[in-house]
């Protein structure tokens, strides 16, 4: 039994990832997926270059390819490179589109997760700046949040259950998961499985989170 069906309309919900990572690539400098496939067929997939940008790309249909629009490298990069673990509904070999319907928990979502990186290393003395992504959904997704029988997609401390049910909706079809925000009581997030449904995204705000020997960071947006 799938989870029923929702119709999200949201502006401005939020996504967070490292600065490091470049906003500007090739999405944003090819007019059409042609383009895209020639730059292949010239350089090869063999290239470190492109194949360092594009990832996973060859596991996403040419047809939800996002090129040549504000912010396609962004949209794009989230497909292209899960983390090797995968994320909550998503697997290693495709990404999603996270974001969080508030900043707040769109923060304690990625802060969450770091963290759980420096305690596997013993280590809380660094930093990371963090850019901010603002987008808006107008499209239909799968809700998990209100019923019992899909609880497990909220586990704490696995993805398996989330990820299996994930992979049969992306199958089937699916635009997306809806969900409670396990890192931020109250919180509301959306994983998104279609990159052209990720509307109007926009760069926002840029923030340090800064570890100064405890598990808990100080966070503070940077000033331009």
């Amino acid at each position: 039994m799938n989870p029923p069906i929702v119709a999200i309309r949201q502006a401005n919900t939020h996504r967070l990832i490292p600065s490091v990572y470049p906003p500007i690539g090739l999405f944003d400098d090819v007019a059409s997926p042609g383009d895209l496939h020639q730059i292949l067929e010239l350089e090869g997939w063999t290239n470190d270059r492109v194949s360092g940008e594009l990832g996973l790309l060859h596991n996403i249909p040419p047809h939800e390819w996002i090129v040549g629009t504000p912010n396609a490298t962004a949209i794009m990069a989230a497909y292209c490179h899960p983390h090797p673990d995968g994320g909550r509904f998503n697997d290693a070999m495709r990404g999603a589109w996270y974001s969080a319907f508030d900043l707040d928990t769109a923060i304690r979502e990625t802060i969450f997760h770091r963290t759980r990186e420096l305690r596997e290393i013993g280590a809380f003395e660094t930093f990371v700046q963090m850019r901010q992504y603002l987008a808006d959904f107008d499209c239909e997704f799968h809700d998990v949040r209100g019923s019992p029988q899909f609880d497990h997609c909220h586990d704490p401390d696995s993805y398996k259950e989330s990820q299996s049910l994930a992979s049969r909706l992306l199958a089937g079809g699916s635009n997306g998961v809806v969900y409670r925000s396990v890192r931020h009581p109250g919180g509301i997030c959306i994983a998104c499985f279609r990159p052209a449904l990720v509307l109007n995204v926009r760069a926002g705000a840029h923030f340090e989170y800064r570890w100064d020997g405890a598990p808990e960071p100080q966070v503070r947006e940077l000033q331009a």
